[in-house]
C-alpha cells in the first residue's frame, strides 16, 4: 500500500481557516493537520471522512494514494 498524499492545505486556506480552526472542528490537536499536510501522517477512516465532510468534498478530493514506481 502507497503512502496518501493530500491537498488538505489548499482547501484549508481556500476556506479561510487555520490549522487551529480545523483540529477544533474535527477535535485533534493542531499538530495532526501539521502532519497531515506535509504527508507524515495518513488519517484514520472517520478523520478523513470528518475532513470531507466539513469542506463537503468526497474524500478522494482530499486524500490519495501516492503512485508508487513499479518495480519490474
Amino acid at each position: 500500500m502507497g503512502k496518501i498524499e493530500t491537498n488538505l492545505k489548499e482547501y484549508r486556506e481556500e476556506r479561510g481557516l487555520t490549522q487551529k480552526d480545523l483540529a477544533e472542528q474535527v477535535g485533534v490537536r493542531r499538530e495532526t493537520i501539521v502532519h497531515l499536510e506535509k504527508n507524515k501522517y495518513n488519517p484514520s477512516l472517520e478523520l478523513a471522512l470528518e475532513i470531507a465532510r466539513i469542506f463537503e468534498v468526497p474524500v478522494e478530493s482530499l486524500f490519495r494514494l501516492k503512485e508508487e514506481p513499479k518495480k519490474s
